[in-house]
């Protein structure tokens, strides 16, 4: 379960930029193509919080879906896979990823 880790991370660049204030909520911005599992990533946050001295530190989540331009056919399409990144028009591989990618810590509330 790698979202442990992520949580790790994450409550890092939190506690870093809080810089000894109290967190509040901390909001982060995940691509589908991350192959995080909200459920899972909200799960860990309440473990990692605690050993991280952020008791009661809220996190939110903002689920970015796929999206790709066919440099064939030059359409942009949502993808629903991440195991299958493809111009769903033409069926071929060759495409840009336009956003899916993301996984960032956006904002932070301190007090």
């Amino acid at each position: 379960m790698h979202e442990l880790s992520l949580c790790e991370a994450i409550a890092g660049v939190a506690k870093t930029h809080a810089d000894g204030r109290r967190v509040d909520v901390v909001r982060v911005r995940i691509g589908a193509l991350r192959q995080v599992v909200p459920e899972s990533l909200a799960f860990c946050w309440t473990l990692v919080r605690d050993s991280e001295e952020m008791p009661g530190a809220e996190l939110e989540l903002e689920c970015v879906g796929a999206e790709v331009k066919c440099r064939s056919c030059g359409r942009r399409s949502e993808i629903t896979s991440a195991w299958s990144i493809w111009c769903p028009q033409c069926d071929s591989p060759d495409v840009e990823v336009l956003r899916g990618n993301e996984f960032l810590v956006t904002s932070l509330d301190v007090s």
